[in-house]
């Protein structure tokens, strides 16, 4: 439990940070040497044509490691959940695309970071979006509500991945798809990356191993699971974040090359009716 409260308190304020970091300075939250930001893995994510119809700070706050929204087909009325939607750049760019009919929700625990994106929607003008404050291991929806559960870099900063999980198949619907970027390792992590807190808030130390997640997946209910490799970590790119940790950077980077990578995990809720056991949340 403590550890919990420890990780959920450290991302609170080191992406609260980055929030205040855009609104009072209008600078990119990569600039905060301690987030995950300004490397191979996380950069150019979004094309300018995406980009073109954004409030500036909506791209500015983005602090993700992929863009789900281009990689899931999404259709005009359809609702979206954003899990931990920070300045709500893929919520924005989800409402486009599910258009007046649909309906995007941005789900986030942060403050700073809900306000920020509160302005990017005013400012956008965009109407089908709602942001709630709330943890994505208690998603404040209904059961069997949701089209789409998409993330960008967030689960990885759960401290109980499961009930996450558990929660995402609770508020899909029968047929619903699990559409994430998230940092994914590959094959064994030196344990001096792995039990770093400060890498907590820069996606790695928290990240599953990916037949890890896949488990975790199915456990939760899930079928048509896969894993894709999006972007792959160097021992070079590496060197950067184990620095920033106070690890060996010579030792360590080659011990990690290949096996932390960015990816877009997909899932599938199973079709059923809502009264089966299992099918929306029932599991326990």
């Amino acid at each position: 439990m403590e550890k919990m409260t420890d990780t959920k308190t450290l991302v609170q304020e080191k992406y609260g940070a980055a929030a205040r970091g855009v609104t009072e300075r209008s600078a990119a939250a990569c600039c905060d040497p301690s987030l995950r930001c300004c490397d191979p893995i996380t950069t150019n994510l979004y094309k300018e044509s995406e980009k073109s119809g954004l409030p500036t700070n909506a791209v500015l706050a983005s602090l993700g490691c992929g863009n789900p929204t281009a990689l899931i087909e999404l259709k005009p009325g359809e609702t979206v959940l954003d899990l931990g939607s920070g300045g709500g750049i893929d919520v924005l760019l989800s409402a486009k695309r599910v258009g007046p009919t649909g309906k995007a929700y941005g789900l986030d625990m942060t403050d700073d970071m809900l306000a920020l994106a509160r302005e990017n929607q005013r400012q956008a003008g965009v109407e089908n979006v709602e942001f709630l404050k709330g943890e994505i291991e208690r998603i404040p929806l209904a059961n069997c509500t949701v089209d789409v559960v998409i993330s960008n870099c967030v689960i990885n900063l759960s401290a109980d991945k499961d009930r996450v999980l558990r929660e995402a198949f609770r508020v899909l619907k029968p047929g619903g798809r699990f559409a994430v970027s998230d940092v994914v390792t590959r094959g064994e992590i030196p344990d001096e990356v792995s039990k770093s807190m400060l890498l907590w808030a820069g996606c790695i130390a928290g990240a599953l191993e990916e037949q890890e997640y896949k488990s975790k997946l199915a456990a939760a209910g899930f079928a048509e699971i896969s894993v894709e490799p999006t972007r792959m970590y160097t021992a070079d790119d590496a060197k950067g974040f184990l620095a920033k940790a106070n690890l060996d950077v010579e030792a360590v980077a080659p011990l990690v090359e290949g096996k932390i990578m960015s990816a877009f995990v997909r899932a599938t809720k199973p079709q059923c009716g809502c009264s089966a056991p299992g099918c929306c949340g029932l599991m326990g």
